[in-house]
């Protein structure tokens, strides 16, 4: 909307006339001060003021506006057919006027001005209307800063608690650790002594009984070193370091220990070629000697145990990856034909504590799987397990085989 401002209407008309053949609307003032009025009533685009009017003139009128924030930026165009001297031009456009127009007028060079400035104030509206949103962006962007900073430091803050009382923790896991460790190795040293002095005293002739004394020195001072592989693994703190592994002689190992439970249930034990591995040895053998253990164990009545271990290079860290002869992960098997297990319980079977079967008749904790899986999990493996209907249960390990072994 264009205000045109003049104390005489036979000057107000024509200007209308002419602003209306281009559509531009237009409302008229006859005076300085009903201009202000309207002014503080309505927003105008631009002011078409004439300077010599009775009362306020154009130059005060101009004066008055560009002392308000918000008409100081409204675009005037000054019209005048007495003051043409350059002191009065000059003085016009120091009271803001965007130009100044001698009459009589030039409809068409009216036009092009007042449409050049219109065009104009249009343009600083948008800019004015794009710096306002920025602004206001830049406002919000600062406060989600600002709360995201004091959010980021109250988690530091909650976290740094928590680490403190971690490490608090991980104190007192490892005096409880260490006095365990005092308790179960304890009747583990006796049990050395009085075999010893046994053997010395009473079995020196005897070869037979000297071969079970050896066993069972061999076999606590195994038990000496699974304690205490077991209290470092639950150590959360613990470094544990990795070393290239005979994945043959650690199965090896385990058999020999089994060697007395194998012969008395005649067991028959497959063990094809395994490779050698980046590992924590002790803790894959734990892994081998519950695998190993459980399928003697939960053998079928009458029915001598068949175990079978083998291994497959394969591509990819998946149960179903292919064989690759240059595989970066291992796939283990260890199967037998005992009494299997329901595979709808199969999650639960690796959970601590957990048993499938009746503890009156198999011996266990619930333990053994979990800390299988566990050590499975810290060598960055998978381990699952399958148990087709009436031909036991089968195991499946995937290994990387350069270890990627996780201290945490």
């Amino acid at each position: 909307m264009i205000l045109i401002v003049d104390d005489k209407r036979e000057n107000i008309i024509p200007l209308q006339k002419i602003l209306s053949l281009h559509k531009l609307e237009s409302e008229t003032a006859d005076s300085g001060e009903e201009a202000l009025k309207k002014i503080l009533k309505r927003h105008y685009t631009l002011i078409i003021l004439d300077v010599q009017m009775p009362g306020m003139d154009g130059f005060e009128v101009a004066e008055a506006l560009a002392g308000s924030s918000r008409t100081k930026d409204i675009p005037i165009i000054f019209l005048s057919a007495i003051n043409k001297d350059k002191k009065y031009i000059f003085r016009g456009y120091e009271t803001g006027c965007v130009d100044y127009i001698t009459k009589p007028v030039d409809p068409d060079m009216l036009i092009l001005k007042v449409k050049t400035f219109l065009k104009l104030y249009q343009q600083q509206q948008e800019l004015r209307d794009y710096r306002d949103l920025l602004s206001k962006e830049v406002e919000i962007r600062k406060e989600v800063q600002e709360n995201l900073e004091k959010k980021v430091a109250e988690r530091t803050r909650e976290l740094t608690k928590k680490n403190e009382q971690l490490e608090l923790n991980n104190h007192e896991l490892q005096q409880f650790a260490w006095v365990v460790s005092h308790d179960l190795k304890e009747p583990i040293r006796k049990i050395d002594i009085f075999v010893k002095l046994i053997c010395e005293r009473y079995m020196n002739a005897d070869e037979q009984a000297m071969y079970y004394v050896d066993r069972t020195l061999l076999a606590s001072k195994r038990m000496g070193k699974l304690i205490d592989d077991l209290l470092d693994y639950s150590r959360l703190s613990a470094e544990v370091v990795p070393e290239l592994c005979d994945l043959n002689e650690v199965v090896g190992e385990v058999i020999a220990d089994f060697d007395y439970l194998i012969e008395e249930k005649h067991a028959q034990l497959n063990i094809g070629t395994l490779p050698s591995i980046v590992c924590v040895p002790s803790q894959i053998r734990q892994i081998f000697q519950n695998l190993i253990g459980n399928a003697l164990k939960f053998s079928k009545d009458n029915v001598a145990p068949i175990v079978e271990i083998n291994s497959q290079l394969i591509a990819e860290k998946s149960f179903a990856g292919e064989p690759s002869e240059s595989g970066k992960y291992v796939r283990l098997s260890v199967s037998d034909n005992g009494i299997g297990f329901d595979e709808n319980y199969l999650d639960k079977m690796f959970t601590i504590f957990q048993r499938l079967n009746d503890r009156e008749v198999y011996e266990g904790t619930g333990v053994g799987l979990a800390i299988a899986k566990k050590i499975v999990e810290k060598h960055n493996g998978l381990i699952t397990a399958e148990s087709p209907a009436g031909k036991g249960a089968n195991f499946i390990i995937i290994l990387p085989v350069d270890g990627s072994f996780q201290n945490q």
